[in-house]
């Protein structure tokens, strides 16, 4: 049996916290700085994102920290603990890193976390990637998520090219979750307020009756999978647009932890795209 490749163990960074900020009731604003974050380049991605690094409960980790080493001598279920997030903005002058969190009491990792960090606190992680930015050749842009994607919608929006034509909805639990995005020529966000209704169910309804401007569209939709599925669905075979005009996939999905989300995402995915694309 041929050897497997070796495993690469991804940089890891180390940030500080500076400033929190509860920006509402369920999203909670950190920014990092440090001498960590001195070798750090931001991209022209508007979705950029990163992997934030927990240590698993109970477990400690020896210094200085080593990622390669935690791996080699600890078992798997003892490994930090990985969430990945937007980054919100980034100050290349002041090497600033900001960072947004859903927070919903003690449910899951990093939004407790989050919840009750104080500045000075360290944090690791890993990264960066990305995918998306607004494409300035194209005619009009829409722009579709629930909570878990308004940072990467809301720097989207402030990246917009001067004249742009947008159509964005954001979907929250209620009005005191919206927030006041700073966009180009005054483009606001359509806040969908979700109540009692299932998540993204007030998504697809706003796309399924909004009128397409003429042209190319630019479209990004991220958030629940299940809401993501019902929109890819809606917008290529319904409407047409060519999936290279789509950044589109789940952040997550309703009734899977993170990591059984993660363990299969790619595939289900996969099989997804390749389900519609076969109608299409």
């Amino acid at each position: 049996m041929a050897d497997q490749p070796a495993r690469r163990t991804p940089q890891v960074r180390e940030a500080r916290v500076l400033r929190v900020e509860r920006i509402t009731p369920h999203m909670v604003r950190l920014v990092l700085g440090g001498e960590g974050l001195d070798a750090f380049e931001g991209s022209a991605f508007t979705d950029q994102y990163f992997k934030l690094l927990f240590a698993a409960e109970g477990v400690s980790y020896p210094e200085p920290f080593d990622l390669a080493r935690i791996r080699e001598e600890f078992p798997r279920e003892q490994w930090p603990v990985s969430r990945t997030y937007t980054v919100r903005a980034w100050d290349p002058e002041l090497r600033e890193l900001t960072v947004d969190f859903v927070v919903h009491g003690d449910e899951g990792v990093a939004g407790p976390w989050a919840a009750t960090a104080q500045p000075g606190e360290r944090v690791r992680f890993t990264g960066t990637g990305g995918g998306y930015t607004p494409d300035p050749a194209a005619d009009w842009h829409l722009l579709v998520g629930d909570e878990s994607a308004l940072p990467a919608i809301a720097a989207a929006m402030e990246h917009m090219p001067a004249g742009a034509v947008v159509h964005a909805f954001v979907e929250v639990p209620g009005p005191g979750e919206e927030q006041k995005i700073v966009t180009p020529d005054g483009v606001g966000i359509g806040w969908l307020h979700r109540g009692d209704r299932p998540v993204g169910e007030a998504l697809i309804e706003a796309v399924g009756a909004l009128e397409f401007p003429s042209g190319e569209v630019s479209a990004f939709v991220h958030g629940e999978a299940g809401f993501v599925k019902e929109l890819r669905r809606h917008l290529r075979l319904d409407r047409g647009v060519p999936r290279e005009q789509l950044s589109i996939s789940g952040y997550w999905r309703l009734g899977h932890s993170d990591e059984a989300w993660r363990a299969g995402k790619r595939e289900w995915n996969a099989r997804v795209e390749a389900e519609q694309e076969q109608t299409a």
